[in-house]
């Protein structure tokens, strides 16, 4: 793991690069399959925030799809730690981060209505919808916020 220089209210995010799979209770919140983890995990870049205690607060990982565009593939944080803004302190990162290689970074994500709120204060824009992605690429239903997920959204950002 190495680390970035990205510390702020006592937060430090670092690159996983080694024993990804360490964090996969974190993985799990953002995807809850591992089968579909182990999809995207390797070939992707993870990164971890950390508190100043040493506990991991959120995990992201995101995926060079080609072209310009990075993918959002997992963002989870732990949840004690929800709603406390550190899920939008990470995506800031990762466009920080990223605006020197990427123009637009994509998010996939259930219709949930407070994770299409997430993403939409965040500052994403409706892309597009791939039809029935959760009941085709899951082996059980996936249940947010009381919702069974059928259809997989995309949510997209351009890297300022």
């Amino acid at each position: 793991m190495t680390t970035e220089e990205s510390k702020s209210d006592q937060i430090r995010i670092s690159t996983v690069t080694t024993d990804k799979k360490q964090y996969l209770s974190l993985l799990l919140i953002g995807d809850e399959q591992e089968s579909m983890i182990d999809r995207y995990l390797e070939r992707g870049e993870m990164f971890v925030m950390m508190s100043s205690a040493g506990s991991p607060l959120a995990v992201a990982v995101v995926t060079d799809e080609g072209d310009g565009v990075l993918e959002l593939k997992n963002l989870a944080v732990a949840p004690l730690f929800q709603r406390k803004g550190f899920g939008q302190k990470m995506i800031d990162y990762l466009c920080r981060r990223y605006k020197h290689r990427f123009h637009t970074l994509y998010a996939g994500t259930g219709n949930s209505e407070s994770t299409v709120s997430f993403y939409l204060s965040c500052g994403f824009v409706y892309s597009h919808t791939v039809a029935d992605f959760f009941t085709a690429n899951y082996d059980h239903p996936i249940v947010e916020n009381g919702v069974m997920l059928k259809d997989m959204i995309y949510f997209k950002r351009h890297i300022l």
